[in-house]
């Protein structure tokens, strides 16, 4: 358990969406159905910000986007040009209210909405130096030290676009974002590439960027092209442009998890289908961890896929073996140990007639601390299954990540304890078998440039001294208060 959560593995970032139309319109409800769509990589909270005549009117809480958006709230915020929004997920920073994004900053030039997906390695450094200079924080998020940095470039640049790119060459780590300004929508994302930023075309002309491309299917949108990593776009009253300076100043390190994990599955993340890249995963395992076995059960929802490339290359029977409850939306919380196990039957149950008395291939996408796997096996032994073969469309997670996954430390992450056979053991399967590194970094078809750094494999960035999600959550020392 986690601070009284079910450990169910790695959790979402966020998700970002943003949408600039020539003519007033009703955006609000467009951007709703966006969110809808990315509620997957984020549902702590949710926010939108409108812009109508360069004013900004939000709607920002705490909850799933079903919770935080009535139709009565998105209809008081009218009309506009321009609207961005978030889903959250806490990589860094507490999941309180002052955290929502949009991020709103009213500034010397204009006012500006920013959302943002990932996490800046040097966030720490920059914060530190901009509190000296004066700045006042008001949330302990990194992407607020993304805000006050193109704020400080605005001041010397001509444009919102170049006070990004200017930006650029000052963050460093993984960022996706969507701006809005008085007049103008940007997209932009690191030169890295680190997580997905694609742009599409309503057939009202409207400009959409998002997330992932089942946000622009969401609202109707037509799939132009990703971002660029290292590319900063602008959308205005003169259509689209590209500043591209950033482009290509490093290797591609897009992270491997998004295709395993993180994304729908109907998503295409730069030119490559998330569902055929799980299938790929699954076929991979069933190469290096045969087994015989009867039937072959996906662990929902990012676990099916995988399963049935696994069936497809072994000759083993694919069924559904196991449902989720899908009205369950945020991790269970209980007050006591017993509630929280209850939680687990909540989420996920076995079908008894498909497994009981076989001998079960069972694919998940992850074992971080092994709990959960550990209580899913118990499931599947009390339904009947006669053996558990345990296969994972992913390395074991050895080392933290700094570009916005919450493994911030490698304490209590059960790979760096236990040896595959002992993991096996205490998770209660009769076999385990890990998906390795070189295939992990073939799942598009061919080695593209992942970042695989939370495996084993090298960091692409340099990494931050201070890691911890909650790194600005500090307290106010006695030397630091005012006399």
């Amino acid at each position: 358990m986690l601070n009284g959560k079910l450990d169910r593995g790695i959790h979402e970032e966020c998700g970002v969406f943003g949408i600039y139309s020539s003519q007033l319109a009703d955006l609000a409800p467009l951007v709703s159905f966006g969110l809808h769509a990315l509620q997957h990589r984020g549902q702590e909270s949710a926010g939108i910000a409108l812009n109508r005549d360069g004013v900004f009117q939000t709607i920002r809480d705490i909850g799933l986007v079903s919770e935080v958006f009535s139709r009565e709230k998105l209809e008081a915020l009218g009309q506009g040009h321009i609207a961005v929004a978030h889903v959250r997920y806490a990589t860094t920073g507490a999941d309180n209210l002052r955290n929502v994004q949009p991020l709103l900053i009213n500034h010397h030039k204009g006012s500006m909405a920013l959302a943002h997906n990932g996490n800046l390695t040097n966030a720490y450094a920059l914060r530190t130096e901009l509190e000296r200079r004066g700045s006042i924080f008001h949330t302990t998020t990194d992407s607020e030290v993304i805000a006050y940095e193109i704020v400080a470039q605005r001041l010397r640049c001509g444009s919102i676009e170049a006070a990004v790119s200017a930006v650029m060459d000052v963050i460093q780590g993984a960022y996706s974002l969507v701006i809005a300004s008085p007049t103008k929508l940007i997209a932009a994302r690191d030169p890295h590439g680190f997580r997905p930023l694609c742009l599409g075309k309503r057939p009202d002309g409207s400009i959409v960027a998002a997330s992932e491309t089942c946000a622009l299917d969401a609202v109707g949108a037509t799939f132009l092209r990703d971002v660029r990593p290292g590319e900063v776009v602008t959308v205005d009253e003169n259509g689209m442009r590209s500043d591209r300076s950033h482009c290509g100043i490093v290797p591609r390190s897009m992270c491997v998890f998004e295709y395993i994990y993180f994304a729908r599955p109907d998503s295409v993340i730069d030119g490559s289908s998330v569902c055929l890249a799980r299938q790929r995963a699954g076929a991979f395992l069933a190469q290096e961890h045969p087994v015989e076995a009867d039937v072959v059960v996906g662990v929902p929802d990012s676990g099916l896929d995988a399963a049935i490339g696994y069936a497809h290359a072994s000759g083993i029977p694919y069924a559904i073996g196991m449902t989720k409850n899908k009205y369950i939306g945020r991790t269970f919380i209980a007050p006591t140990q017993s509630e929280r196990e209850m939680g687990v039957n909540l989420k996920l149950n076995p079908i008894r007639s498909v497994v009981e008395g076989k001998r079960v291939v069972l694919v998940d996408d992850s074992i971080v601390r092994g709990t959960t796997c550990r209580r899913t096996v118990e499931m599947m032994r009390r339904a009947g299954a006669k053996e558990i073969h345990m296969r994972i469309s992913a390395p074991p997670f050895i080392a933290p990540c700094f570009y916005g996954t919450d493994i911030d430390s490698k304490k209590g992450l059960i790979a760096n304890q236990c040896t595959v056979s002992e993991i096996a053991r205490l998770i209660g399967a009769d076999s385990l078998g890990y998906l390795s590194l070189e295939h992990a970094n073939l799942l598009t078809g061919e080695d593209t440039g992942f970042c695989t750094a939370c495996f084993g494999g090298e960091y692409p960035t340099e990494i931050p001294q201070s890691g911890n999600k909650s790194r600005f959550e500090r307290p106010i020392h006695e030397d630091e208060q005012e006399s």
